[in-house]
């Protein structure tokens, strides 16, 4: 990988301070990474505010952003703004962002930030459809409006869209390529969004294009005397999910780049991780189900080479084939494509290369850096879920 910010080498030191002073399975944020703390000379944590430590609140956690310093010091006010709300409004995406080479750094987190406000204008019920069919439909244009913004959503990302014109600026300055595929997406995206707010879902077909509105609004299902039939629709939920895999194992076996290998693996292990936590879980219709921290760190340092990719997706496939129930209405589908995930990981093994031979010392301490701020991500989101009862 080239660089997690730059091509620092604070990396390795940052590693080991932030994983060797916590405790296995301690549940704070590593000492030395705590709000205040500067990384050395060359690194530091970027923050919205300095209040004093004692009285900083739980929630001002999420506010840092890992970039190093001779980094922060070449973008401008406004960047430095993108990635703060990068930062506060990402649970999963943040550190692998800001762990891209160069100029895809700032055009994926631009991306980001344009597709999470389109999303907190979908998922604002106080919008009435009159306003937000239309919002929707043209939300694709506001990147070329200087001043564009909307001040009444009632969601808590709503930073994003109350300032706007500083995302929209940093768009209007990326390159033509990297606007063309964000507005093209934006628009497609808002378009299907409107089509769905009042359109009913009667075919799989239907469900993938809509799967973003409706995924959240299955709450009839927590009820206890439709566990059955609610565990039936998780399984094939997952089921749908894991048809994409084989699609996932081709992309990623085509991926040379190893920041970019790294920003497209982690988000893939953690999602067949999930999924696998996930299947045939009554647990799901009764709280909060995630992987767990330490689990989740694992994944990040260890998904950086094809072979470890596949090794992981071939376990948690192995795990999930473990729970098919005998009499579970999607039973053969689910293990027919996990015959076909496994026959493919079979087949990528063989045909690829080790990668981890060609990674030199820069790229494996980068890497752990980019663990070690996974690692700060992951203790901050939990700290404050801890403090405002929401779910990282």
């Amino acid at each position: 990988m080239a660089g997690a910010c730059c091509k620092c080498p604070v990396s390795l030191s940052v590693f080991k301070r932030s994983l060797s002073v916590a405790p296995r399975g301690c549940g704070s944020a590593p000492r030395s990474l705590l709000p205040g703390c500067r990384l050395g000379e060359r690194g530091l944590l970027l923050e919205a505010a300095r209040p004093s430590s004692a009285l900083r609140p739980v929630g001002l956690y999420r506010q840092t952003a890992f970039l190093c310093l001779s980094c922060q010091e070449s973008m401008s006010e406004s960047l430095r703004t993108c990635y703060l709300y990068l930062n506060q409004t990402s649970r999963s995406f943040a550190a692998v962002i800001q762990a891209l080479d160069g100029e895809l750094r700032h055009a994926v987190c631009i991306f980001y930030l344009v597709l999470r406000a389109l999303d907190t204008v979908e998922d604002d019920m106080s919008i009435p459809l009159q306003k937000k069919v239309p919002m929707l439909n043209d939300f694709h244009t506001y990147l070329y409006q200087d001043e564009w913004c909307f001040t009444e959503s009632q969601e808590k990302d709503r930073q994003v869209l109350e300032d706007f014109p500083t995302i929209s600026l940093e768009f209007r300055k990326l390159a033509q390529e990297y606007r063309d595929v964000i507005s093209d997406i934006c628009h497609r995206m808002g378009v299907g969004m409107a089509e769905f707010l009042e359109k009913k879902v009667g075919s799989m077909k239907d469900w993938d294009q809509a799967w973003s509105q409706f995924a959240g609004r299955l709450e009839e299902l927590a009820q206890p005397e439709k566990l059955e039939s609610a565990l039936s629709c998780l399984n094939l939920l997952v089921t749908d999910a894991l048809r994409h895999v084989p699609d996932v194992i081709a992309y990623l076996s085509r991926l040379r780049n190893q920041s970019v290998f790294n920003f497209c693996a982690i988000p893939q292990v953690m999602a067949i991780a999930t999924l696998s936590t996930c299947y045939n879980n009554p647990m799901v219709f009764q709280g909060v189900v995630k992987i767990r921290k330490g689990q989740a760190v694992t994944l990040m340092m260890e998904a950086t080479n094809m072979r470890a990719v596949q090794t992981i997706i071939s376990q948690y496939s192995q795990e999930i084939l473990q729970n098919v129930s005998l009499t579970d209405p999607s039973r053969d589908k689910t293990l027919h494509i996990l015959a076909v995930i496994q026959e493919r990981s079979a087949l990528s093994q063989s045909s690829l290369p080790s990668r981890t031979h060609h990674l030199s010392p820069m790229y494996l301490s980068a890497a752990m850096l980019l663990a070690a701020l996974s690692w700060q991500y992951l203790s901050t989101t939990a700290a404050q879920a801890q403090g405002t009862g929401e779910a990282p």
